[in-house]
């Protein structure tokens, strides 16, 4: 299967192609590094799964609107930081408006 990675800071994308090609030889071209979210969601089949870890609080919301922008209706998107649950709870009834999971 392919992985699909993308971050904010354009050198951990290219730490982990690089980590990926010393790890995993001749696997390691499942794995593509995007420094623009936009390729990056594109890059996934659809209906896109795309989990993200920041820390908890402001970047959560910042990260969530720009996916918002990104994704469509049947997409999934997973907040994998540790999150007080009532904010997860508001943000995920949120974004059901778009039709995002």
């Amino acid at each position: 299967f392919k992985i699909s990675v993308c971050n904010r800071s354009p050198a951990k994308v290219d730490e982990c192609v690089a980590r990926a090609e010393k790890e995993l030889g001749d696997k390691a071209s499942n794995l593509q590094g995007f420094k623009d979210p936009k390729e990056f969601v594109q890059s996934l089949a659809k209906p896109r799964t795309v989990m993200f870890l920041v820390q908890a609080g402001a970047p959560v919301d910042s990260s969530i609107e720009l996916f918002r922008g990104l994704l469509e209706e049947g997409d999934l998107l997973i907040d994998g930081g540790n999150e007080y649950f009532h904010n997860t709870r508001r943000r995920g009834e949120d974004i059901k408006k778009d039709g995002i999971m």
